[in-house]
């Protein structure tokens, strides 16, 4: 139609975009007239400041006053792409790399200009040595004090094992209160029990960024020093005045304390936020003991051994307490408005006033949670550090072409002043991406957003957006805020420990096989007339038992593509007595979501399910997951696949929490823990794609086809974080990109044996033991799939580990032998080498409506 001149033409052509945005219809006119003159005015009306450190920058409005819906500015995209490209984008836009790392803040040095490392120092001339350290502040100690040194710092001066007992701390420094020996090279725990356990009196100890640290040592520590109250900046179990003083800035290098003396009541202000606190029931943390404290700090902190009533009663007994920051939902509760209820005194629950959450009733105080900053190594190269810091600042839309075969959304950064809006629950200012077709088609598209006040600003004001706009607490909202910001671990870890036991808790018995009934079969004395809407069915099913009819209706067998549901039954006069393609409710296998659901309300968690989790339902419980594997130094990298697309459409790989949160933005997903050390074949990662028969769901009845498919990937097997966007790495469908790589069945069975000098059959029957207990489960879980009338083939996706244990990847629905294996199994069927395709589906046929066996075995 040529290029848009008019207001009415852009309506026409732009109506439902328009509408989407939720711009207000009185801003279209203003829209379209900057559109047309390219008008990014911007910054005439606000400035982009530093904040965080450097380490985010925020948006602030420079002008006197602007109404709310009253303006709108233009917001370019300075990066737009589909996730796979994104590494690539980066080496080869020119300045693509440059420009990211500045806008996302990581393009500055981890050291600051003039700061030099440790090592550097110790080399430098004049500087103190560990025994010097240690001789300058036993000298310091005898001018001030007749009880010696009582608190030692000897931090990053490379002291390792033999040094530390050279320096004889114990007869040289009897009475320390408080060591720290952070950022040495202690390797033996043997060392520091022999050495440092001599410090009776000792009340802290630091040993971060030490090699001895391990989990093992830390019971083996505590029991060494009966007196200690921190330990790597966490508390123990015998913490007391000493420690508490500590954290209430009463006690330091400066002011050790004196054993048995220790004073608080001067203390106002306590931060006891992330010290592994278990139990706050101590008889130091006490209001008689600290009378006055007015804030504190209890964030972090499991307190598992409190129960909330016990703690919200506790703190009620410190009169003058008036600021509070804890976990919300936590120790204390699930609700912001419960905790203030309980504790009528406070004037600010985690920075906000009391008299505004009890004004909103928010479920969950959000507005001071403490955002997530993007952390990267020096080595770095700048690429890496975008990759991992742009889920802070990405956003997203999907286009599909007519075919409908490249789904894959598309993700973009918004330009510097974009950027630069921050997140608020209350924000003034609101975005939304527009696609300016202005030639009137798609081919002329041009991506912008837009951005307009919701609120009055007014000069000064900070300009914020909300992150999750529309999105409330029934769609998970305190957890998806994860993606920006420090939401409270321990809150997360309990849900995933409470659904852990959960799915512990259940126990399936398989039936036994012995006495169950075969199924009722058709009775083949006549011909078994077949419907069906599959060109390969026609082809193929070449049997004198059965013949073709047009006629829905006048069929035995109906064998079709389309979704036999009431309604089409209905619709096509489907009797009762024809047989069906088809199990009822077979969603329960063939999607993603359900499939896991499934299987682990009847076995739980078996060792052949990954963790897996529907990021609709079970956000809260992966985080959880998510944290604990973090915390005990497990690998913690995720595959997240849509419920119910093919050809791994819209599939990732990532070890980024923000990421995985984050995805769920373009369609409904579960994320499962990936394999990262399968079975590889030559180097490479390979998944089987096995074909099952079911004949019968109840009695179960169910066969394998004698002849597996093998998929390999084209690349050898990485785990460089580069390879997770490598399609030709990580995955073995290559129908749709890359050149397909398939094998015989026998042959590589014969070469992966020698390869790995194992026996198949004892994989195999180990795939075969999995395969049963998923159609088990269906079952068992899922009575609606009781059907005597129907029969269907469902290929089945399986995975070695390299352990050769199998490991399930999804079941799909295969109404005929082509798409049964995804279109995969067109050139295994096309050589000849094993089965020509219609001698398959002519077994397929004789198995399940015949009672045969030829070319299938039982399981």
């Amino acid at each position: 139609m040529g290029e848009i001149k008019s207001f009415d033409e852009f309506l026409r052509v732009h109506g439902l975009l328009l509408a989407a945005t939720g711009l207000p219809q009185s801003l279209y006119r203003q829209l379209f007239l900057k559109l047309t003159s390219e008008t990014f005015d911007g910054g005439e009306f606000f400035q982009i400041e530093p904040c965080e450190d450097g380490r985010q920058r925020r948006l602030v409005f420079t002008s006197d006053f602007m109404p709310k819906n009253s303006n709108l500015f233009l917001v370019d995209h300075a990066w737009t792409f589909r996730l796979p490209d994104a590494p690539k984008q980066l080496e080869e836009v020119p300045g693509l790399v440059e420009r990211m790392s500045s806008l996302m803040c990581v393009d500055a040095d981890c050291h600051e200009d003039g700061k030099e490392s440790a090592d550097d120092l110790n080399d430098i001339d004049g500087e103190l040595t560990a025994e010097e350290t240690v001789d300058s502040e036993i000298y310091r100690a005898k001018e001030t004090s007749n009880d010696g040194v009582k608190w030692l710092e000897l931090e990053e001066l490379n002291i390792d094992d033999a040094k530390l007992l050279a320096l004889a701390l114990p007869s040289k420094c009897p009475n320390l209160l408080a060591l720290s020996l952070l950022g040495n090279k202690i390797k033996m725990v043997e060392t520091v029990l022999e050495e440092l356990s001599k410090l009776k009196d000792l009340r802290a100890l630091w040993l971060n960024d030490n090699p001895v640290l391990e989990k093992s040592m830390v019971e083996d520590v505590l029991q060494a020093f009966p007196e200690l109250e921190i330990f790597n900046s966490q508390f123990t179990r015998n913490y007391g005045e000493w420690a508490l003083g500590f954290c209430g800035g009463i006690y330091g290098k400066d002011n050790p304390g004196n054993d048995g003396e220790y004073q608080l009541q001067d203390i106002t202000s306590l931060d006891l936020s992330n010290r592994c606190i278990h139990n706050l029931n101590n008889k130091a943390f006490s209001s008689v003991k600290i009378p006055q404290l007015l804030h504190l700090n209890i964030r972090g902190n499991p307190m598992e051994e409190n129960s909330a009533h016990e703690l919200l009663e506790m703190l009620k007994r410190f009169s003058s307490l008036n600021s509070l920051e804890v976990d919300i939902p936590g120790p204390l509760g699930e609700s912001a408005l419960e905790i203030l209820e309980s504790l009528p005194n406070l004037l600010l629950l985690n920075g906000v006033k009391s008299t505004k959450i009890l004004e909103t009733e928010k479920h969950v105080v959000d507005s001071a949670l403490q955002p997530r900053l993007s952390e990267w190594n020096p080595d770095d190269p700048l690429a890496d550090r975008v990759l991992n810091a742009m889920w802070l600042y990405l956003m997203t839309y999907r286009l599909a072409d007519e075919e409908k075969i490249d789904e894959t959304s598309v993700w973009y950064v918004m330009d510097e002043l974009g950027s630069a809006l921050r997140h608020s629950d209350e924000p003034n200012f609101r975005t939304a991406p527009f696609l300016y077709m202005r030639d009137g088609n798609l081919a002329s598209a041009v991506s912008f957003s837009i951005l307009w006040p919701t609120q009055d600003v007014r000069e000064g004001d900070e300009c914020t957006r909300d992150y999750l706009l529309g999105i409330g607490e029934d769609k998970q909202r305190s957890a998806r805020l994860t993606a920006w910001f420090h939401t409270p671990k321990n809150y997360f870890i309990k849900g995933y420990e409470k659904y852990l036991l959960k799915l512990q808790s259940k126990c399936f018995t398989s039936p036994s096989t012995g006495s169950l009934k075969t199924s009722s079969l058709l009775c083949h004395q006549n011909i078994l007339r077949v419907y069906t809407d599959i060109p390969h069915v026609q082809e193929f099913l070449t049997r004198p038992e059965f013949a073709f009819t047009s006629e829905p209706k006048d069929a035995d067998i109906l064998w079709t593509s389309m979704q036999v549901d009431e309604a089409a039954k209905k619709a096509v006069g489907i009797r009762d007595d024809q047989y069906i393609n088809q199990f009822p409710h077979e969603a329960c296998l063939v999607m993603k979501h359900h499939l896991a659901e499934t299987i682990q309300e009847a076995h739980g968690t078996p060792e052949w399910l990954q963790p897996t989790y529907d990021l609709e339902k079970h956000l809260t419980e992966l985080i959880g997951d998510y944290y604990v594997r973090e915390r005990e130094g497990l690998d913690n990298l995720w595959i997240l696949k849509p419920w119910n697309m093919a050809r791994t459409i819209d599939t990732t790989i990532t070890s980024n929490l923000s990421a995985i949160i984050r995805l769920m933005e373009t369609g409904p997903k579960i994320c499962q823990k990936y394999i990262e050390h399968p079975a590889l074949f030559k180097g490479k990662k390979f998944d089987l794609r096995y074909i099952v028969l079911v004949r019968s769901i109840n009695p179960l009845e169910i066969f394998l086809s004698d002849v597996f498919w093998v998929r390999l990937a084209n690349n050898a097997y990485s785990l460089d974080n580069r390879s997770l966007y490598e399609y030709e790495t990580h995955f073995t469908v290559m129908n749709y990109r890359g050149i397909m790589n398939h094998m015989q069945t026998q042959e590589f069975v014969r070469e992966f044996e020698h390869e790995h000098q194992v026996k198949w059959s004892e994989v195999h029957q180990r795939v075969r033991n999995m395969i049963r207990s998923v159609f088990e489960a269906a079952a068992a879980v899922h009575p609606q799939m009781h059907s005597p009338k129907s029969r269907a083939i469902y290929g089945v996706d399986v995975m070695l580990d390299a352990s050769f244990c199998p490991k399930l990847l999804e079941v799909t629905y295969c109404p005929d032998c082509t798409r049964a294996c995804n279109y995969d199994m067109e050139p295994v069927l096309s050589d000849g080498a094993e089965i020509k395709g219609r001698d398959f589906f002519n077994s397929v046929f004789g198995c399940l409506f015949l009672n045969e066996t030829t070319n299938v075995s039982p399981l």
